[in-house]
């Protein structure tokens, strides 16, 4: 696994969800707004479906605050969401147009998405969101004329071809999960949010061998396929 590129200012971090972030790529987020680089985050939801038992309309703007929350502890202040429904994100061309229209808004050196893969791992199937949006996100960015096509896509996923080490940004990562706490309180009422943030990090962040064996958020290069 190669060390994630460095000669870079801003990234765009595209993805369906609150929290969809923080399940992944805060760690390295940390990493590098600490460097003195720009992190912007856009959302095609406000995952108003997320919270079983909270109905949509309080849903949303809870989960929106908890993102901004969480954004911030990580050093990202610009975060936007598009409205689409939570759990129908479709790849249709009104979303692959905002996904190109952001792109260009921006105007960032490395795009960030979701992995899109059915599976994490065996018998770990993705969510269809997820891969819809990351559907949506490599034709819009295929589409892009080449003169404004970012130089390098990568999404977040376990078929990693690039890590950022991590080993100072843990407890940070940690704190911005567990920032969503509402929707973490009701996702598993029987364990402290914390104790749920933590585990999911250090799960994500495990250290790899070919990577040094040091804690890494983990990236997979995607090559345009544009002709």
């Amino acid at each position: 696994m190669e060390p994630f590129p460095s000669d870079w200012q801003t990234a765009l971090a595209l993805v369906a969800h609150p929290d969809d972030p923080e399940y992944g790529m805060a760690p390295a987020v940390a990493r590098w707004t600490g460097e003195g680089r720009r992190v912007v985050y856009a959302l095609a939801s406000s995952g108003e479906a997320g919270i079983e038992g909270m109905a949509p309309e309080t849903a949303g703007p809870v989960r929106e605050a908890e993102q901004r929350t969480s954004a911030g502890i990580v050093g990202v202040d610009e975060v936007e969401f598009w409205g689409f429904p939570d759990s129908e994100i479709r790849n249709t061309p009104e979303l692959r147009a905002r996904i190109r229209d952001t792109i260009l808004r921006v105007a960032p050196d490395i795009v960030l998405s979701l992995y899109g893969g059915p599976e994490w791992a065996p018998g770990q199937p993705n969510q269809r969101d997820h891969m819809e949006f990351s559907a949506a996100v490599l034709e819009a960015y295929d589409d892009l004329p080449p003169d404004d096509r970012p130089g390098l896509l990568f999404e977040n996923g376990p078929q990693a071809t690039h890590g950022v080490d991590v080993t100072d940004q843990i407890e940070v990562a940690v704190r911005s999960l567990a920032a969503h706490e509402q929707y973490l309180s009701v996702l598993d009422p029987d364990t402290p949010v914390v104790e749920q943030a933590r585990r999911q990090i250090e799960m994500v962040t495990s250290p790899r061998d070919d990577f040094g064996g040091v804690p890494a958020a983990c990236f997979e290069q995607k090559r345009s396929r544009a002709r």
